[in-house]
């Protein structure tokens, strides 16, 4: 059966739903827009997945407005001379305006043992990507449980942090000299390590793991490069994630890292546009919600734009980029037997642009180790181009406007040096 829309929008995650939310609150009738998702659950925050695993939320708090036509199917085959998507469900949907919102996938290492001969994990090793990810880690957790994470970037550390209040006994392996090391300096990533120790969790740096060993189809052990063995019961892969670009490849678009996209998010095909995890704008794929979330901004408007007809839909409305910003909570809290509730003591941390100086750059740092506090912003050609923030972040908002705003501080350093400690900016 084939039905029609206005705009179809494959990929029901944050990028998608707000696509949808947002053509409707600028006119478009719910009626035009289908939302094409193949989880069986709600549309969710994915950002929020390493909560749900500790506990903090439920499922169902997570979850996201529910458009009007949501399609619980795989797309398969993009048809653009028909312009047809057809859906492993046996529906096919035509459109105006085809939206790609796929997202992206776990990466998955190439480790001896990893695969089953059916080509599945082994039973207790998971990704950490999706909600059934999310809720198999759940049930296969336990207090007393031996975890090894194998990661140490945002996700890693997300999910060693969780496990740990879960009462499992976690161990993580960082294959570089450091944790979190693409968004922090080393000052922040010492923190973030005593944090991790505080709770229990043994972190490896510059840990290299070579195999994972399994007896009756379930993890039993994690060997290291060294040949050190690492006893599991589960095992979690956050070693990063890769564009989704299956669906765009086969249609025949331009695809680099990325679904490739220009200023108004349009793919090689014009009727095509992509945004979020899987798109490439300018050579950058960002791999993070503020960057998808502004996209969708952008081209609901552009979409709406054409919809009513105005100047052939071209409004000036452009995506020029994102100076998008890291921000982590990690919250220490005690679960009940359920693995839900709790409350506890936050351990934010924040980074934006360049952490690391280059040789002329100015430097201003504040730490307070017995606060567990570290505040540093570097400053090139009198504009502050990086910080990183770790506990009480009042002063985040208004560096990172300072930040985004790119225009030269004044030359005395006193206004900086507000920025850096008044915290009430934020």
């Amino acid at each position: 059966m084939t039905s029609n829309a206005r705009v179809v929008v494959i990929g029901a995650g944050l990028a998608g739903v707000r696509l949808a939310r947002r053509l409707g609150e600028l006119g478009m009738s719910a009626s035009d827009v289908v939302l094409v998702g193949e989880e069986e659950h709600r549309p969710y925050n994915r950002v929020l997945l390493a909560e749900v695993l500790a506990g903090r939320y439920a499922p169902e708090v997570i979850a996201l407005p529910t458009p009007d036509r949501l399609v619980r199917a795989r797309a398969e085959h993009i048809d653009r001379a028909d312009r047809t998507v057809h859906c492993s469900d046996g529906s096919s949907i035509a459109y105006d305006t085809l939206v790609l919102a796929t997202g992206s996938n776990p990466v998955l290492p190439p480790l001896r043992g990893l695969f089953t001969p059916d080509h599945e994990l082994p039973s207790g090793v998971h990704a950490f990507r999706t909600m059934d990810d999310c809720l198999g880690l759940s049930k296969d957790v336990r207090p007393g449980a031996r975890a090894v994470v194998i990661g140490g970037g945002l996700l890693g550390v997300s999910a060693a942090r969780a496990l740990a209040v879960r009462g499992a006994q976690v161990v993580l392996a960082q294959q570089a000299e450091r944790l979190m090391e693409r968004q922090l300096d080393p000052g922040a990533s010492e923190l973030v390590l005593r944090h991790l120790k505080e709770l229990g969790v043994e972190v490896h740096t510059e840990c290299r793991v070579r195999d994972v060993r399994c007896v009756g189809g379930r993890v039993r052990s994690v060997e290291l490069a060294d040949h050190y063995a690492l006893d599991a019961d589960l095992v979690v892969l956050a070693c990063g994630v890769h564009p989704r670009v299956g669906l765009a490849r086969d249609a025949g678009l331009a695809v680099h890292k990325g679904i490739i996209v220009d200023d108004e998010l349009r793919t090689s095909d014009p009727h095509i546009r992509a945004l979020g995890d899987c798109a490439q704008h300018q050579g950058t794929v960002y791999g993070l919600a503020t960057p998808a979330l502004e996209q969708a901004e952008v081209l609901a408007e552009l979409i709406a734009d054409a919809d009513n007809g105005n100047n052939g839909g071209d409004s000036g409305v452009r995506y020029t980029g994102t100076r998008a910003l890291t921000r982590l909570t990690l919250t220490d809290f005690t679960a009940d037997n359920n693995g839900v509730g709790g409350t506890g003591n936050p351990f934010d941390l924040a980074a934006f642009g360049e952490t690391t100086p280059r040789p002329g750059d100015d430097v201003i740092q504040l730490a307070d180790a017995t606060r567990g506090t570290y505040r540093k912003v570097v400053v090139r050609d009198d504009r502050l181009v990086g910080g990183v923030l770790v506990g009480e972040l009042g002063t985040v908002g208004a560096l990172a406007r300072a930040w985004e705003g790119a225009e030269p501080l004044p030359t005395d350093g006193g206004p900086l040096l507000h920025l850096l400690t008044n915290d009430g900016g934020s």
